[in-house]
């Protein structure tokens, strides 16, 4: 897990020298272990190290193979390692390091580009290839690892980070509204290649790149999400067995590993499954659990349970609300753009627990909830999937048990379910698209807190999307939400010069998810019904049976009528709000004196704009002083 940049120039253009210097200053804390450049002719790379597997010299980045003609820079880790460099060893590889570095370089050498393949793990790499002159790059299947990337006039500008590229003196900051407009109208982030700054986009998830010896980009997907037809006899078992097998390969570590630990099924079967298989290095190290303690959200009855059944050593994280508001500048800085709510924050401190505990890596739940349908929103499109089936008995035994667990009519569900469908199929044409935009874009253009500028750049096309369970689990995995919770995930937890995995995401188990039918993911009220059915006999009952979900909340709303009140009005009044020109400053205060009095909740859109402001104020150059976090 590290960070890396890149210069790579066009048609006998060298890199500059001063470049890679710059871009890599401002990602120190994404490897305060080690730091390494590369140049030759119009190429040049920079690399920043956190040690996490062999923490000798012989890591040391970036790293060229004997021969010296290729040369990797690589963020990131390979689980399969071990097995892969067995595999190169017998075709006669040699290897002077423990490190994934090394055996990811000798897998292209042997494999060429198809050895994508065969990684499991997370991972943003580029090769340069003297044979051929050629950059080589990739981002893992799901983008866990980020990778930026900015087609300048001179060359190729490439990062591990936004504010590489901002800070290297060859990129003028520049909005882009298309992004923005989305942002504030649509509640969307991260849902697109493109980011906040006009000219900057990251490289899709599975997909690779390369730039060739003439300076030409050329771009290409290796891997997407696949519908598996033949689920495995008894799913629950096999699902749990993978489940065991991608826990341990994540487990692998030359340093200290714990879990952030919420009272969900998530992060309790991650810190079980350790659990079972816990080898501590020394009599005394003990499995370390990393939580919050929520105002107003009591999840101790499932937490102690968890602690109960792990022993494992548990350590608190509490923050007032002026906590959490006075570092949300910090946090933006990390994060590079805007982020979906104060959790974000929260997640921020909880890697800094961890490192001030001596834990360099966190393992995490992210990935469950959108692989085997964890949200709320999935029973309708669980509904529908088996109404479009013609599955009509089993669709109102269906409805009939969510109504006995979670409560509502089970007539009234019965007639959202076909108005959701009836709905989906007008989708389908595209002039009642149209017909649904312009509607769309007439009640954004009416909303008096922004310049109708901002309404006006949203993008043109609205292309059908198909509403059956698996078809949004996948736009989940690769569109909205998941990209956004993984990007707040990697940069918060290197914030802190801390490695964040997740193993939910390994493909074994996105692939099995994907051979089940809908049944298997949700049934009656229950959601992620796999996993439950998985995990009898492994976590505790009280947290498997639990039909709710809470992760890290944050009560804002609440906040805002309070403690935070007169900071939302200091932001909304501080003159650089007007000056971005996107807001009607009146406005937003007058809906934020109706809140106060409750009469109306503007929390989620006020704290879109009050971070916007704050964001815009940043520079890359370095990040603001962080407050000492509350912990118990």
């Amino acid at each position: 897990m590290c960070g890396f940049v890149a210069y790579v120039g066009r048609t006998n253009l060298v890199a500059p020298l001063e470049i890679i210097p710059k871009m890599l200053r401002v990602i120190a804390h994404r490897g305060p272990d080690d730091e390494g450049t590369y140049y030759t002719e119009r190429v040049g790379f920079g690399f920043r190290r956190l040690a996490i597997l062999d923490l000798s010299p012989a890591g040391h980045q970036p790293m060229s193979d004997p021969t010296g003609l290729c040369t990797i820079v690589f963020n990131g880790e390979i689980y399969n390692y071990v097995e892969l460099r067995k595999e190169l060893s017998s075709l006669g590889h040699s290897f002077v390091s423990g490190t994934d570095t090394e055996v990811l370089l000798h897998a292209y050498l042997e494999w060429g580009d198809s050895f994508m393949e065969r990684l499991n793990g997370m991972w943003a790499f580029l090769i340069h290839d003297r044979r051929t002159g050629r950059v080589f790059g990739s981002r893992d299947r799901f983008g866990m690892k980020p990778l930026f990337i900015h087609d300048s006039n001179d060359g190729f500008l490439i990062a591990s980070e936004l504010k590489s590229i901002r800070a290297s003196g060859s990129y003028r900051d520049t909005l882009n509204l298309g992004v923005c407009a989305r942002f504030f109208h649509e509640s969307r982030l991260d849902n697109s290649e493109s980011s906040f700054f006009d000219g900057i986009h990251s490289i899709k998830p599975g997909h690779a790149l390369e730039i060739d010896v003439n300076g030409k980009l050329r771009t290409w997907c290796y891997w997407h999400v696949q519908r598996y037809p033949d689920a495995p006899d008894r799913p629950g078992e096999r699902y749990a067995e993978l489940f065991e097998q991608a826990v341990s390969v994540h487990m692998r570590s030359d340093v200290a590993l714990g879990v952030n630990l919420s009272g969900g099924m998530d992060s309790t079967a991650i810190i079980c499954a350790i659990a079972r298989q816990w080898q501590p290095t020394g009599s005394t190290q003990p499995l370390r659990a990393f939580s919050f303690a929520a105002d107003g959200f009591d999840e101790s009855r499932y937490i102690d349970a968890t602690l109960a059944q792990t022993h494992a050593q548990r350590e608190t994280l509490s923050l007032s609300p002026m906590e959490l508001w006075n570092s949300l500048d910090t946090v933006l800085w990390y994060q590079d753009e805007p982020v979906h709510s104060l959790t974000a924050v929260v997640g921020f401190h909880l890697s800094g627990l961890a490192a001030r505990n001596g834990v360099k890596v966190i393992l995490n739940g992210q990935g469950a909830d959108e692989t085997l349908a964890g949200y709320p929103t999935y029973f309708r499109d669980y509904w529908y999937s088996l109404l479009i089936k013609g599955r009509l008995p089993m669709l109102l035994g269906e409805v009939g048990s969510f109504c006995a667990m979670h409560g509502g009519s089970r007539t009234s569900r019965m007639i959202q379910a076909i108005k959701h469908a009836a709905q989906t199929e007008l989708r389908k044409s595209p002039r009642y698209r149209a017909m649904a935009r312009r509607r769309r874009l007439t009640r954004f253009l009416e909303d008096d807190w922004y310049d109708p500028e901002l309404a006006n750049a949203l993008p043109e096309a609205d292309e059908f999307e198909a509403a059956d369970l698996d078809s949004s689990l996948e736009r989940s995995i690769l569109y909205d939400p998941l990209p956004l919770y993984l990007r707040v995930e990697d940069r918060n937890a290197m914030a802190h010069s801390v490695e964040a995995r997740l193993p939910f995401l390994d493909p074994r188990l996105v692939e099995l998810a994907f051979s089940l039918p809908p049944e298997w993911k949700m049934r009656g009220g229950w959601n992620k019904f796999i996993l439950r059915e998985a995990m009898k006999g492994r976590i505790p009952d009280v947290v498997r049976t639990r039909p709710d979900k809470m992760g890290f909340p944050t009560p804002f709303s609440k906040w805002l009528q309070h403690e935070l009140y007169a900071s939302a009005k200091a932001v909304i009044e501080d003159r650089s709000l007007a000056d971005l020109g996107l807001f009607r400053i009146e406005n937003i205060r007058r809906d934020l004196e109706r809140h106060r009095r409750g009469e109306l909740d503007i929390a989620g859109k006020l704290f879109d704009v009050m971070q916007f402001a704050i964001w815009r104020r940043l520079k890359p150059s370095e990040p603001p002083s962080l407050p000492a976090a509350g912990i118990s």
